[in-house]
């Protein structure tokens, strides 16, 4: 069963930066795609970005060109660098593999982007 810990959030001022962290615990971590994803009340989750078993990276375009996503197989954890930093972004963030695992969504980890 795949457990995954989400670390690294909290309160953040507009265009400051943060970085999150995701331990897998996930035996197939290297081998499948693995994505972040974040929710507002109210709002279905969404992706924001996802990479590849080979590195392959892809965007939402609501964060393109300011979160990067990567990952380092041999600790089988995924990470996720966010800069530019908007109220927008507000969000609790998870992750969790590409398609998500059912059982493999974690408590996630809330950021607030607010001055």
């Amino acid at each position: 069963q795949a457990r995954l810990a989400e670390s690294g959030g909290g309160l953040v001022h507009p265009g400051g930066s943060r970085r999150l962290s995701c331990a897998a615990s996930l035996s197939i971590f290297p081998y499948v795609d693995m994505g972040w994803y974040r929710q507002t009340p109210g709002k279905e989750r969404e992706m924001v970005a996802r990479v590849g078993t080979a590195g392959s990276v892809h965007y939402a375009d609501a964060v393109k060109g300011r979160f990067t996503i990567s990952r380092d197989n041999a600790k089988a954890t995924l990470y996720l660098q966010m800069t530019s930093l908007q109220p927008e972004d507000t969000a609790v963030y998870y992750c969790n593999k590409v398609p998500p695992l059912a059982s493999g969504w974690g408590p996630g980890t809330p950021v607030t982007v607010s001055s």
